[in-house]
């Protein structure tokens, strides 16, 4: 057996990227995989790709309309909700900004960064208790503990929001957990990034390698299994040494 057979996983942000990578490994775990996305119709390509036991399904996470019917389809598709991933998020360019950044851009920031885990969360959490409990995780970032700009400051909140569901939600068996990845080095990833820029990241880690994908999924994978039933409202750095945070 699979370690996520009968069980129901729904990742949000996961018609490209770092939640298409979640989805397919929950997938390749024995999971059903509900794959939610801002667009529609990348999340219908995605679940095309993982076969019969995924399905495509349109959200916008900081709309609580749009939530509840991400949830309902993943009820009527599948029984039910065991695995949240909180991986939509907003990132990278303005968001670096911290007191320029317009007020407008602040609000759609923590909107879909910080109020679209807590909207999942609370939408998932009857579902999750009926079933007996669940585990949440929430995508953070260990520029949580940068410093650098509107981003990361939506990230640290999102690492106490972590913290304060885990201890909300441990009645119902739900645990609630959070990942802080550093730098993911994809191919094209690298051709962009200038060799000064390379030679800065690694030169601040104690594991002198490229972040992979395969380093993400595993630790997501292993915080929803039961190797860690004993481990909820942490948020686990994944930047190999990069912060150093006690």
């Amino acid at each position: 057996m699979s370690r996520f057979d009968d069980k129901v996983a729904i990742v949000t942000g996961a018609g490209n990227g770092i939640g298409a990578a979640y989805a397919a490994a929950f997938s390749a775990e024995g999971a059903s995989v509900v794959i939610a996305d801002i667009d529609g119709d990348a999340a219908a390509k995605a679940a095309a790709e993982l076969g019969p036991a995924s399905v495509g399904v349109a959200v916008d996470v900081a709309d609580e309309g749009s939530v509840e019917r991400m949830v309902q389809a993943a009820t009527e598709r599948f029984g039910g909700v065991d695995i949240l991933i909180n991986n939509a998020g907003l990132h990278m360019g303005q968001f670096n900004l911290t007191s320029t950044l317009p007020i407008a851009d602040w609000r759609r920031l923590l909107d879909v960064n910080l109020l679209g885990a807590v909207i999942c969360a609370r939408s998932c959490r009857p579902s999750m208790a009926a079933r007996g409990g669940g585990v949440i995780v929430n995508q953070s970032s260990n520029s949580a503990y940068e410093g650098v700009g509107a981003y990361s400051i939506s990230k640290l909140a999102l690492n106490g929001l972590t913290l304060s569901l885990a201890r909300e939600f441990a009645v119902d068996g739900i645990r609630v957990v959070g990942i802080a990845p550093g730098m993911v080095a994809s191919p094209a990833v690298l051709d962009r990034l200038e060799q000064h820029h390379k030679d800065l990241v690694l030169g601040r880690q104690m594991i002198k390698r490229f972040g992979q994908m395969d380093d993400l999924t595993t630790t997501v994978l292993m915080l929803c299994g039961e190797g860690a039933a004993f481990i909820t409202g942490e948020t686990v750095l994944v930047d190999g040494g990069m912060v150093g945070r006690i």
